[in-house]
């Protein structure tokens, strides 16, 4: 017979396969909308065959700026903000799916047929995984992650962007010194990110927040998301870490 602490906990397991089943179907209605592919690739913002630009990056933009990246940047909000407040800073955001990039060119070109041109922000459509076949060492000096997939099942760890391995990978890429800055309304992939950054070879993890939209010195120059804003004004904490790269 199940206690009420069984059932409790049984409860909140199938609520979460069920949460996680809505998710997968949402990412395959992202991936399958007609002429995403087309679109991208006739698309001025995204930069094709972005390897050909390795070691190269700042002859891509008009200006030689530092250079900001964000890696899932789903519907771009988030970076079209930043690029439009920091003119003096290059962005780059990295989307795998090219339907949710297809999502950003078209934000991208509501605001420039509004009169908001930003010529310091481009897009691509690659697998994070190969940011080392993209970008040489030292030629990033951000990386932003934002509301990342948290891979809830443990073989996936590795997939999850906070993991040892893609820690490693932005090592290959970041200037020496230079920060990772992560934000996530999920408790338990944030745990999962401050065990990872604090055992992961040359990193160092300079703050931590469990509660960011209550700490005062972490909101400051805080650009909200699209998920940040919803799930805030559902009283759920936003987590934020910023780790340096020492390597």
């Amino acid at each position: 017979m199940l206690t009420d602490e069984s059932c409790m906990i049984e409860g909140r397991v199938a609520e979460k396969c069920n949460t996680d089943r809505k998710q997968e179907n949402y990412f395959m209605r992202l991936r399958n909308i007609p002429g995403a592919k087309a679109a991208i690739t006739g698309s001025s913002y995204v930069v094709q065959n972005p390897e050909e630009w390795k070691g190269k990056w700042k002859q891509c933009f008009t200006k030689e700026q530092p250079l900001h990246i964000e890696v899932g940047m789903g519907k771009g909000r988030f970076l079209m903000d930043m690029a439009s407040l920091h003119p003096e800073i290059n962005y780059v955001g990295v989307e795998m799916y090219d339907s949710v990039l297809l999502r950003a060119l078209q934000k991208r070109e509501r605001m420039e047929a509004d009169g908001e041109k930003l010529d310091n922000l481009k897009f691509m459509c690659i697998d994070a995984r190969i940011l080392p076949d993209i970008f040489e060492k030292g030629e990033v000096q951000r990386i932003y992650l934002n509301f990342s997939d948290p891979w809830p099942k443990a073989r996936h760890a590795k997939r999850r962007l906070t993991s040892r391995e893609f820690l490693a990978r932005y090592s290959q890429i970041l200037t020496t010194g230079e920060t990772v800055e992560f934000k996530t309304d999920n408790k338990d992939l944030f745990e999962f990110s401050l065990e990872e950054v604090t055992e992961a070879e040359g990193w160092t993890l300079l703050a931590h927040t469990f509660d960011l939209h209550h700490q005062e010195d972490m909101m400051v120059g805080n650009v909200m998301t699209e998920y940040e804003e919803k799930f805030s004004s559902m009283g759920n904490p936003i987590c934020k870490l910023i780790a340096r790269c020492e390597e």
